[in-house]
């Protein structure tokens, strides 16, 4: 098994009490969950409440073993992967590598607008936007101050939608009381869709639904505005240029670059074309779930989509295929696989959320406490679940987050001396150049580093 995202973690699970001899590899020691990575980013969570080492999930699974390591390539007709320098046979593969940001065609955008997939990019966010308060604070020049309290999100997905109000929530509710020389309140958050609607898979009464709940927020939202330039400092939309040095990228997701080595028939955004068994065409012990896999539903004659849950009904359907397989029973590849839809949700900030289940579609408080439900249940370890509901306790209660930590190497901009501690509370508003006459020379601000793109 490559890849121990929900699909992996769930089809070896799934696999526990048969004949197999599990192998998972993966370039990471841990399973990630991804739903509540943007709250990593906006310093509500720590890495380590969503996050679990494979080896401790699998550690009583007698038939499991985990390799930790990066998978350069696939060789099918080898039955082979070439992993961390080493060639590892198989006799049934299951790709579940994930995917990764889509910037279509525009990878250079990806050092200033970095994506929201992996651990370090959610870190590399939240201490952009906690060094960009701060810069802020010593800021004399009125547009870079501005600039540095701008936020802008590029794409109005689950993951776009529940940043943009996360991290207004940041601004207003709790880092206001910490600063003096700057009002947080005023930051804007601007998010960008080049579609009509936010939450295009949901129903249009819930997009509607969550718009107003953004606007409520004081979250800005551009419908109908697809970017067309992204610069260090701002992005071009529509013919007008936004200033930020706060740009997240959420505008879709691609297959992961492992499945351009399959040599086989790719379909939209590099995910493979599989067999209504989840299998590759031409490679019955070889599968492809998840966000790597292009499938088409018998039943309802629509792909299933690229979520957790279809993840994880896709690697439990490839277990009983192979379980069954391992024990002669080859009929069992005569059932397609269906996707059954349990649902969708978003949350767009405290007690604000729209959630359907089947045909009900409801928001506010309700969908709020329903949507932490159930990413608190599907948590994976209890240390975790108990973790992260102390923290949305608390962060409800007393209007605090407990993971604004500034990490990385990168120094705290500074153009100007800082304000002596005696000056007046109205010339710290006005900016050091007005508390202090001298100003020292201007210095270029620091820029995080690049985070190089990394492959299943």
């Amino acid at each position: 098994m490559v890849g121990c995202g929900f699909g992996g973690l769930f089809a070896a699970r799934a696999l526990e009490r048969t004949c197999a001899d599990v192998l998972v590899i993966d370039r990471n020691n841990y399973h990630l969950f991804q739903p509540l990575l943007y709250q990593v980013a906006c310093a509500a969570l720590a890495p380590a409440d969503i996050a679990q080492p494979i080896r401790t999930i699998l550690r009583y699974q007698r038939n499991a073993r985990v390799m930790l390591a990066e998978v350069e390539r696939v060789a099918l007709a080898e039955r082979c992967v070439y992993a961390g320098g080493s060639r590892v046979p198989y006799d049934y593969l299951l790709l579940a590598p994930g995917a990764v940001d889509n910037y279509f065609g525009h990878e250079e955008w990806r050092r200033f607008a970095p994506g929201m997939k992996e651990v370090e990019e959610a870190t590399l966010i939240r201490s952009r936007m906690l060094r960009s308060f701060e810069a802020a604070e010593i800021e004399g020049d009125a547009a870079e101050r501005a600039a540095h309290l701008t936020f802008i999100i590029v794409g109005a997905g689950p993951t776009g939608v529940e940043l943009a109000g996360a991290i207004k929530e940041l601004a207003v509710d709790v880092v206001a009381r910490d600063f003096s020389a700057i009002d947080t309140r005023t930051a804007r958050v601007i998010l960008i869709e080049a579609g009509e609607r936010v939450l295009p898979a949901l129903h249009r009464d819930s997009s509607a639904r969550a718009l107003a709940q953004l606007r409520t927020l004081g979250v800005e939202v551009r419908l109908g505005a697809p970017v067309t330039q992204v610069f260090a400092d701002g992005v071009e939309v529509g013919g007008e240029r936004l200033r930020s040095h706060n740009l997240i990228w959420t505008a879709g997701v691609r297959a992961a670059p492992l499945t351009a080595t399959l040599a086989v028939p790719l379909g939209p955004g590099g995910r493979v074309r599989v067999a209504a068994d989840c299998s590759i065409p031409g490679h019955p012990e070889a599968f492809v779930i998840g966000d790597a896999a292009c499938l088409v539903d018998a039943a309802s004659g629509r792909a299933v989509p690229g979520v957790s849950q279809g993840a994880v009904q896709m690697g439990r359907y490839v277990a009983h295929v192979i379980d069954a397989q391992l024990r002669g029973v080859p009929s069992a590849r005569a059932r397609a696989f269906h996707y059954r839809d349990l649902g969708s949700m978003a949350t767009v900030g405290k007690s604000r959320a729209v959630v359907e289940l089947g045909g009900l579609r409801f928001g506010g408080l309700l969908a709020w406490l329903a949507w932490m439900a159930l990413h608190i249940s599907v948590l994976i370890g209890f240390r975790n679940r108990l973790a992260v509901l102390s923290s949305w306790i608390y962060s409800y209660v007393f209007f605090r987050r407990g993971s604004r930590l500034i990490t990385g190497l990168a120094p705290a901009p500074a153009r100007e001396p800082i304000a002596p501690a005696t000056a007046a509370p109205e010339q710290l508003r006005a900016g050091p150049a007005a508390a202090a006459p001298a100003a020292a020379a201007e210095a270029p601000a620091a820029q995080a580093p690049a985070r190089p793109e990394r492959r299943a």
